[in-house]
């Protein structure tokens, strides 16, 4: 009796084992391999599989390699932002595919297919990485799929009435008089001065987004700030390596410190959270940023159906709070300086630009009537943002095998779309494509784009993120004070070097030398 109980104990076991062993098997090797020969049966090209990293290594390595050299002006801004990418295009065709680890990527650049993967969000579901940290960035509407994103997207709509956004744009205004007002200190009358404008800008953004997303001050929001940009640091490095399941677990000193961060991100959100909920439930009236507004309507949304089900957690407001850090700060702060630097680059269109500001303003506040009548400012920063797209690349997945145009894409390929690679294409945008010319834009994106899906900047996607119109007319009232105060150029110490940390940062700051008005 005890060697057959024995026996069944050792069959049990093996077949785990056997179980387990064809699940590795079949994760690092036959289930790409079957991948690989689908995608290529299909007509696509690509380079091979190679066991468990793919092509890994040589991104990572393209990457760094990339990441060490400054640019020119006139150089290809793709190739230091997304070289391994652009080398396999160059290789095989706009439509091919690269390795992720065991996971095939499929580069899209095609303005049509990009179309149909926004608006069949039911098909192509927003791409998640495989490594779950990844996550510990920002999640919130964004990320969400289905009835779980109708329900958060109700809820925040609120966010989006005008009304409500013209109390948060005070915030703007404050805080960009208070970096101009550092910078005339510094900068004296009839000379030039060098300021690195780019960490005033970043400082400027964050507070602008405590401000309005918290209704606290840049010293309590800042924790937030800073955590949130080492946070992104740490992500990156984690999207440029394979995750074998599981290991997240492993105590490494990344893990360790992305838990950390998370940890102290959440419990300074709550604390904000719980600071205002008591407030409310004590009966002080709802403030007008966007904490606020968002509470009263989940609040409203439990209330009305009369079940938390229909309303969202604390996690889920939380997530919705480092969204809005996140995306709004960051969006803000890289569309100012990359603004300001092609500026400098071409300073007539500053003059025409502070012409314009003048003519609208004086030397008057700007208000939101106002910044709608910016012609010159609004083609500017459409054309800032389709040469330096806050994201440089995006990317979707599809369950199910599905025809995407003309190619047909089995189920479990990510795709991606180098949203740089589609603002540069000479294809769609003409033979100056990589030039600066804002009048491009003097009929609107739909004339620019002759109705064609090519210009994506990241948080004007399917999502309709909720900082965007808020960033959007804070942007114009940053420039538009800038230039009723300062000239600018840049200054020889400047660097060309955009990168990614996620957005598209410069590298070695933004230098300019910065002149009274």
């Amino acid at each position: 009796m005890e060697i057959s109980y024995n026996i069944i104990i050792a069959t049990i076991s093996v077949a785990i084992l056997l179980f387990y062993t064809w699940k590795v098997l079949n994760w690092a090797w036959f289930g790409p391999k079957k991948l690989e020969n689908c995608l290529r049966q299909r007509g696509l090209k690509g380079n091979p599989y190679k066991l468990l990293y793919g092509d890994l290594n040589e991104l990572t390595k393209s990457i760094v390699e990339a990441k060490s050299k400054p640019i020119n002006f006139s150089d290809d801004i793709a190739q230091r932002l997304i070289p391994f990418f652009l080398n396999s295009i160059n290789k095989n065709g706009k439509s091919s595919f690269i390795w992720l680890g065991p996971y095939p990527i499929v580069l899209i650049t095609n303005p049509e297919h990009v179309k149909e993967i926004f608006t069949k969000n039911y098909v192509y579901l927003k791409q998640t990485h495989p490594n779950p940290f990844t996550k510990l960035l920002a999640e919130g509407l964004v990320s969400l799929e289905d009835d779980k994103w109708a329900k958060h997207r109700k809820i925040i709509n609120p966010t989006f009435h005008v009304e409500k956004l013209k109390h948060m744009l005070p915030a703007f205004y404050v805080c960009c008089s208070e970096m101009i007002s550092k910078w005339e200190e510094i900068v004296p009358k009839g000379s030039s001065t060098e300021i690195d404008v780019w960490p005033d800008l970043q400082m400027m953004a964050s507070e602008v987004i405590s401000r309005t997303a918290f209704g606290s001050s840049y010293e309590e929001g800042r924790i937030v700030f800073e955590l949130q940009k080492e946070q992104a640091e740490h992500v990156m490095e984690v999207a440029r390596s394979i995750y074998i399941p599981g290991s997240r677990f492993l105590p490494t000193k990344r893990n360790k410190r992305m838990l950390e961060i998370e940890k102290e991100i959440q419990t300074t959100i709550r604390r904000i959270i719980d600071k205002r909920l008591r407030a409310m439930e004590g009966g002080e009236t709802s403030k007008d940023d966007l904490l606020g507004i968002l509470l009263e309507s989940n609040m409203r949304e439990i209330e009305q159906h009369g079940s938390k089900d229909f309303g969202m957690t604390t996690i889920e407001v939380v997530e919705e709070c480092k969204l809005f850090y996140f995306a709004g700060q960051e969006t803000t702060s890289v569309l100012l300086v990359w603004t300001m630097i092609l500026l400098c680059l071409h300073p007539e269109w500053q003059v025409h630009a502070r012409e314009e500001v003048l003519q609208v303003f004086g030397n008057d506040k700007p208000d939101l009537e106002g910044l709608g009548r910016l012609k010159i400012v609004t083609m500017i920063l459409y054309e800032t943002l389709r040469l330096f797209p806050p994201l440089p690349t995006f990317g979707r997945t599809n369950k199910q095998e599905v025809k995407l145009g003309g190619l047909n894409l089995p189920a479990g390929v990510i795709l991606i779309v180098p949203t740089i690679l589609v603002h540069y294409d000479k294809e769609i945008w003409g033979e100056d494509a990589k030039e600066f010319k804002p009048e491009r834009f003097s009929e609107g994106v739909s004339k620019a784009t002759k109705g064609q899906f090519s210009f994506n900047p990241i948080w004007r996607g399917a999502s309709n993120l909720h900082c965007t119109k808020l960033c959007d007319d804070g942007s114009k009232m940053a420039i538009a004070m800038i230039l009723q105060r300062f000239s600018f150029e840049l200054s020889p110490s400047y660097t060309h070097a955009p990168f990614a940390v996620v957005t598209i940062h410069p590298q070695y700051g933004a230098p300019l030398l910065m002149r009274k008005l």
